[in-house]
């Protein structure tokens, strides 16, 4: 059996942190935590963090628990525009910081991170 990248990086911990400080930033920017509808950010920071244990190969609670991930559908609320994006990755390379990850798993965390940033912007200005 391969290690995956979930195990690689620190497992659930690694997550918790990684998650715990991004929405350290979100809550002191307020145009990026407007997008959160509930006043308690808890909440999105749990199923952000299930979604990416999952992803990266840690445990299936998210899929258990809401269903396939269909993150453009999620988010076809929200308007999110070029600059929600770069505020959002701002926060998370931010808290990618933090985790002091090796160089390999540092720059495919990135690399997902900012790819999948780009993918949900779906307009070019509010």
């Amino acid at each position: 059996m391969t290690e995956t990248f979930y195990d690689r990086v620190g497992g659930h911990e690694a997550f918790r942190k990684l998650v715990h400080e991004f929405y350290r930033g979100v809550a002191d920017d307020p145009p990026l935590k407007e997008m959160y509808p509930e006043e308690d950010l808890g909440p999105a920071e749990e199923r952000l963090r299930l979604f990416l244990e999952q992803y990266w190969g840690g445990p299936k609670t998210y899929g258990e628990t809401r269903g396939h991930p269909r993150l453009r559908i999620r988010h076809a609320p929200f308007v999110i525009t070029p600059e929600q994006r770069d505020r959002w990755l701002r926060h998370m390379l931010a808290a990618v910081d933090t985790l002091g990850l090796p160089e390999a798993e540092d720059a495919e965390l990135r690399e997902y991170l900012v790819r999948a940033a780009h993918f949900m912007v779906n307009a070019m200005e509010a």
